[in-house]
């Protein structure tokens, strides 16, 4: 018997073996920790659903009487596996006693499951796969229909989705955002479909732009999907006679109208870092040179937004936490690097509580 069984997961939505595993914790401790990953991302057809509808939607599918033994803790994506790991160290540690014995438990599916050996010291509880879907079939099935027909569309898949998931299913497929993730979904389906017989899954290049001036960054909000209306450094992909360096000013000019001298802005880089977490992008595997630059106390440049911007904004360095969840894939990640916005290994901050 442990102290506490740990299990890891999106939940995106939960399911049947979701559930399943979930029972197996609460048999092997008399208290369960659900750790929550990808909280606090923006909506997206990967990401639809907040942390708390998540955990809402796994309390729901246990019995009453189990509900009070599962903690949630949320977990934010860093991007970065040894940084997401402390960060979920840190927060088991904040709400177990010392010394106490741990079970994760977990089912290794597939690569994306090769966190569960990152955890020396936590017994490993295996389980073999429970049902026959994931998350995945069923975000599909569900962005694949319409708001009157998106129930229909998960018949097939009934007996093997809690209520909790079917009512909150049912309910967000009449708001706004059901139209707008629609969107996202088809135009993403249309892009990978236009490269699926390609004779290997190709890899993006882009690069980025981060501007600092004054305690403040230069953002963009996003024309077009994917991120449409989100927030997002400004950047793109590489053209085929371009070095980054050039793709970058170019970037920087078309979507900011920036008119920087590029005198100006290479004595102002101070870094470039690449970001390549295989799961940073719902385009396919893209891999991102991102440029920082601070300009110090000099004078705002004046921006405007164009072609893929929708908008182009000075934003106060001090606002960038709280508008996490509004950012387009791991932008704020990007931000988070070179400007240190989180402490490492915090998983909830003090005004977003674990329940």
């Amino acid at each position: 018997m442990y102290d506490t069984a740990i299990y890891i997961g999106r939940f995106e939505p939960p399911h049947a073996g979701h559930v399943a595993l979930l029972e197996r914790a609460l048999q092997c401790a008399p208290q369960a920790i659900v750790v929550i990953g990808s909280a606090w991302q923006v909506r997206s057809p990967k990401n639809p659903f907040t942390w708390e509808e998540r955990a809402d939607m796994l309390r729901k599918a246990l019995p009453a009487a189990e509900q009070d033994r599962v903690q949630v803790l949320p977990v934010r994506d860093y991007y970065n596996e040894a940084r997401w790991v402390e960060a979920v160290r840190a927060a088991v540690a904040a709400v177990t006693a010392p010394g106490a014995r741990i079970a994760l438990v977990g089912h290794f599916k597939d690569a994306t499951s090769s966190y569960l050996g990152a955890f020396p010291g936590w017994e490993l509880v295996n389980m073999e796969r429970q049902g026959s879907i994931d998350a995945t079939t069923l975000r599909n099935a569900y962005f694949g229909a319409t708001p009157d027909t998106a129930m229909d569309a998960l018949v097939p898949l009934a007996g093997q989705v809690p209520d909790s998931t079917l009512s909150l299913l049912t309910d967000f497929a009449r708001q706004p955002d059901y139209l707008l993730l629609q969107e996202e979904w088809r135009m993403l389906r249309d892009f990978r479909a236009s490269w699926a017989s390609a004779p290997y899954p190709p890899v993006f290049t882009t690069v980025d732009a981060l501007l600092r001036c004054q305690g403040q960054v230069l953002l963009i909000r996003r024309a077009h999907a994917p991120g449409k209306g989100q927030w997002a450094v400004p950047g793109g992909f590489l053209e085929q006679r371009e070095t980054l360096w050039q793709s970058c000013l170019r970037e920087l000019a078309e979507e900011t109208h920036c008119d920087l001298p590029e005198a100006v802005l290479r004595a102002a880089l101070r870094e470039v870092a690449v970001f390549d977490h295989p799961d940073r992008s719902q385009r396919g595997r893209t891999i991102t040179h991102a440029h920082y630059f601070d300009l110090g106390d000099a004078p705002l440049p004046q921006v405007q937004g164009d072609d893929d911007a929708l908008l182009a904004q000075w934003v106060p360095v001090a606002d960038l936490p709280s508008m996490e969840d509004r950012f387009f894939e791991d932008h704020f990640h990007m931000l988070d690097h070179f400007l240190g916005l989180t402490c490492l290994g915090a998983a909830a901050e003090p005004h977003r509580k674990a329940v």
